[in-house]
């Protein structure tokens, strides 16, 4: 199946090929919004590309879901995956880190290293800084909606742009799309935020490192606002308008209460066994189940057009949870009738009026020149962060 390429689409890739056919010694990093059709960049990059190539991916579902896209637009690949059941290698193989890290031998000849949510890769430790320095020979691209990681610093929590991390994975970003482009040009879903004053955020403690609030800290705030009540309340609310929605909380048991209050939801976490999470996002997406309270789990590459509303159950300092959440209802739908979907994000956790809307989100320049995050003329990255 051929896809036409948007423009920008076409930049990125053209962006992609320069680089893996170049003689630079560093890595680099492309900047895609959520929504811009990511794996047919990835796709396109790879079919310019002559030597065996290893594609990353974050999780299971994200893997087969973008490998089935690329086997779509008409390509051959390998999946390399204990998770997915399948362990073939081919000239392009997708991948997870796991299940590579000890097999480093069967991809001895690897030329191309495509990392997906690259915001992942720890540059100071891990899998796959492990993976990355075993092959120096080897050209390395990351992608990311997100290119920040939240990181302590002398003055608090800091997020940090990927390429001014000390030490760092990605030297030089060589391609980014800013959201307002995609929104304007309507390729994401317009939005529609609520924010409601449930959380006061100063209440909330952070953990040592200053990144974000305690488990704990939580536990105890969320109790004394019955938060699985107002949760539960805002989710019958909101599906008396919207046909489906996703809840996001921070707690295990807290989601158990909130589903046990909206008749029909069911509950989905770090700890729900595979095939009754396929099952439960297969009736999801059919329609058989309107309402889906979860933990950790849909925050990244859960693709569902359809999806109408998401409700935020929980406070953040990750700039990069926000965005992934919110994520999630931006990919535009058109109704039978030719409608377009509008995307609700309904905030019960103080996170809208912290980090602000997506849209008015930019990559831009710092006084010398280096990159930054900004938000209505408020830097977000390499700042310290203040939870207030």
């Amino acid at each position: 199946m051929s896809f036409v390429l948007r423009p920008y689409q076409i930049d990125a890739v053209k962006a992609n090929v320069g680089f893996f056919r170049s003689n630079a010694k560093h890595n680099e990093l492309q900047i895609l919004p959520t929504g811009s059709g990511k794996s047919l960049v990835i796709a396109n990059t790879v079919a310019e590309l002559s030597g065996p190539t290893l594609i990353f991916q974050p999780s299971k579902e994200i893997l087969v879901q973008n490998f089935q896209k690329y086997l779509s637009y008409g390509y051959r690949a390998g999946i390399y995956s204990a998770s997915a059941g399948l362990k073939h290698r081919d000239r392009v193989t997708f991948a997870t880190i796991g299940s590579v890290i000890k097999k480093k031998h069967l991809f001895s000849g690897i030329e191309n290293i495509i990392i997906d949510e690259c915001h992942l890769v720890n540059p100071e430790e891990g899998m796959y800084r492990d993976f990355v320095t075993a092959f120096p020979k080897a050209k390395v691209l990351g992608l990311t909606a997100t290119p920040y990681r939240l990181a302590s610093a002398m003055d608090g929590a800091e997020l940090r742009f990927l390429t001014r991390t000390r030490p760092r994975i990605f030297n030089k970003v060589n391609y980014y799309v800013q959201n307002d482009v995609l929104f304007n040009a309507g390729h994401l879903a317009p939005l529609e935020y609520y924010s409601f004053n449930v959380v006061d955020r100063s209440r909330l403690e952070m953990n040592k490192s200053g990144t974000d609030f305690t488990e704990q800290s939580i536990r105890s705030y969320f109790r004394t606002v019955n938060m699985p009540q107002v949760l539960a309340d805002k989710a019958k609310r909101i599906l008396q308008k919207r046909k489906n929605l996703l809840v996001f909380c921070s707690l295990v048991s807290e989601a158990y209460e909130v589903a046990k209050m909206v008749p029909e939801a069911v509950v989905l976490h770090g700890e729900t066994e595979g095939p009754v999470r396929d099952q439960m996002l297969r009736y999801f997406k059919s329609g058989k189940i309107n309402c889906v309270v979860n933990v950790g789990v849909l925050t990244t590459g859960f693709d569902y057009p359809e999806l109408e509303a998401v409700l935020i159950g929980r406070s953040t300092m990750s700039l990069a949870l926000y965005y992934q959440i919110v994520g999630r209802v931006m990919r535009p739908y058109k109704y039978p009738d030719g409608a377009m979907k509008t995307g609700w994000v309904v905030d019960c956790g103080g996170n809208i009026n912290f980090f602000g809307k997506i849209e008015t989100m930019k990559i831009g320049f710092d006084a010398k020149g280096l990159f930054i995050i900004t938000n209505n003329g408020r830097q977000l990255t390499n700042v310290p962060f203040t939870k207030d």
